[in-house]
């Protein structure tokens, strides 16, 4: 079996415009549902984020009312605990991308502070890419994709069909009026077709070898795709 490179975001807070620290990090289902799903077929990962500090869970996503109720809520808890993989992230600027058969970016806010002006980051997006391998990408997560920069100062990505969290998320949620930026607007400003679905409604877009998820709610379909990919 292959060997999956997550690439996670080391932010545990969000600087919102007014200069607030939002407290923030990865969305939980987000990288325990794929994570199962590839464990589950036999896949290895390997967690990366930048500096290799240990990715930070954003707290609020491991509350009953975000899983569906305490049961559930408890079982994402729980198989974080069994993600041990988190404990020991490789430095990203130590990653070499032959060595794996795919790359996935789950989201949550943290991507939005770090992994969106990650140089490191943005290199590996575009060797990913360019390489073919299956890379997927969820909810926030696409906002590393900013980074993903060429030499000619075009975005690797345009020009690509993609989901990514939206806008009207983002209001629902709470945090537009304060946010510095919004995702869906910085992608098609980088000339990404973001394909927009319902709000909260599992939308999965797979254009080449990128598959990208709206929101939380597209995990599991994002690892149904990344799986049928790598075969």
């Amino acid at each position: 079996m292959s060997k999956i490179l997550f690439v996670m975001t080391g932010a545990d807070h969000w600087t919102l415009a007014d200069g607030t620290l939002h407290p923030t990090g990865f969305w939980a289902e987000e990288a325990v549902v794929p994570y199962r799903a590839l464990k589950a077929a036999g896949h290895e990962v390997v967690v990366a984020t930048p500096d290799g500090v240990v990715p930070p869970v954003d707290r609020a996503s491991l509350a009953p009312e975000v899983n569906g109720g305490q049961e559930r809520a408890g079982e994402i808890a729980r198989a974080l605990e069994e993600m041990t993989e988190l404990r020991e992230p490789v430095k990203l600027a130590e990653v070499d991308l032959d060595d794996f058969a795919a790359v996935f970016y789950p989201g949550g806010h943290g991507p939005m502070e770090d992994l969106a002006v990650d140089a490191e980051s943005g290199r590996l997006l575009v060797a990913a890419l360019d390489s073919g391998r299956p890379l997927a990408v969820v909810c926030h997560g696409p906002a590393a994709l900013l980074a993903a920069v060429r030499a000619d100062g075009s975005n690797a990505f345009a020009g690509y069909r993609a989901a990514a969290f939206t806008n009207e998320e983002e209001i629902q949620g709470g945090l537009a009026e304060q946010a510095k930026w919004l995702l869906q607007d910085r992608l098609t400003e980088a000339g990404v077709d973001v394909r927009v679905a319902e709000p909260w409604a599992p939308h999965v877009v797979v254009d080449r070898n990128l598959v990208t998820g709206q929101n939380p709610g597209s995990s599991a379909p994002v690892a149904d795709e990344l799986l049928k990919k790598l075969g």
